[in-house]
């Protein structure tokens, strides 16, 4: 059901008492204060974001297992910046973060969960690109990445790609760093979060993991003095915002939202008290209006 908000009404009454024999005693009329009331968004009948906001709930797919951007929280709600750009979105359809319904995407399941409907957008370090604009549509870029390295803290063979050369590297299925791998001559060693390579890298059954420059940020953050990162991005990652494809009304508005918190302050706010506890804002990416 959809929820209505109504105007704040405080009322104050303030009696004034005779403070000495020479006060008039006269109180003083009561006084109203009005909180203008939250405009509620309208949108045209028939659009997806019409029937979000009828419906009062979203879902959205995002990681559980990457610190900074998409990481399950003590609360049993994800925290990150990718969690905190869906919680922008929905409160520009006029829904509360409570009403928001969070479904893990892993790297391998995003682009069926769009296609069947699971989810209503894909908010989960999901790098655009032609392959997938095949099946999904996408909002965006609001972030730009970059493939880079993780190992050992104390490794120091390993400076960048070309040391991955016929060398075991755990990546994700279903990712785009793990396709570049093959590319390059690595040996994948694949599972299904990038929280799974961690153990076989500290077991030394793989030399390095390898994906995203801040999801390895995220995750060397997290387990401090283990890990490193070397070596400089090799690759461009830009993130998207995936959603069903073909509905043009909805990117549009997506990434007029975008536009609209990067102006007003709202997308650096959400950076820095999530990813830029760890790294430094860089101004974000024109969204594509393919």
């Amino acid at each position: 059901m959809k929820r209505m908000r109504l105007p704040l009404i405080a009322l104050a009454a303030a009696g004034a008492l005779a403070l000495s024999a020479c006060a008039s005693g006269a109180g003083e009329a009561p006084s109203e204060e009005t909180t203008t009331p939250v405009a509620e968004p309208t949108f045209e009948a028939g659009t997806t974001m019409a029937a979000l906001n009828e419906a009062g709930t979203i879902t959205i797919g995002t990681k559980f297992d990457q610190p900074l951007f998409g990481l399950m929280g003590p609360t049993g709600v994800p925290e990150g910046f990718d969690v905190e750009i869906g919680k922008l979105i929905a409160s520009e359809l006029g829904i509360d973060e409570d009403n928001i319904e969070w479904k893990e995407a892993v790297s391998a399941n995003r682009e069926p969960f769009i296609q069947n409907g699971e989810v209503d957008i894909v908010i989960a370090t999901y790098t655009i690109n032609d392959k997938r604009k095949e099946v999904v549509s996408f909002a965006g870029p609001y972030y730009l990445a970059g493939q880079s390295i993780l190992v050992l803290a104390d490794n120091d063979d390993i400076e960048n790609e070309d040391d991955l050369v016929g060398q075991p590297v755990c990546s994700v299925t279903g990712s785009t760093p793990a396709a570049k791998l093959a590319e390059i001559g690595a040996e994948p060693v694949l599972t299904d979060t990038y929280s799974n390579c961690l153990e076989p890298l500290r077991t030394g059954q793989v030399v390095a993991v390898s994906t995203d420059n801040v999801i390895l940020a995220g995750l060397a953050a997290q387990n401090e003095g283990e890990f490193k990162v070397v070596g400089k991005p090799f690759t461009e990652e830009p993130y998207g915002i995936g959603l069903a494809l073909d509905d043009t009304d909805f990117r549009m508005w997506i990434n007029d939202v975008l536009e609209k918190i990067y102006e007003d302050g709202r997308y650096e706010e959400a950076w820095n008290k999530t990813a830029g506890t760890v790294l430094p804002f860089v101004s974000p990416p024109t969204p594509d209006r393919y």
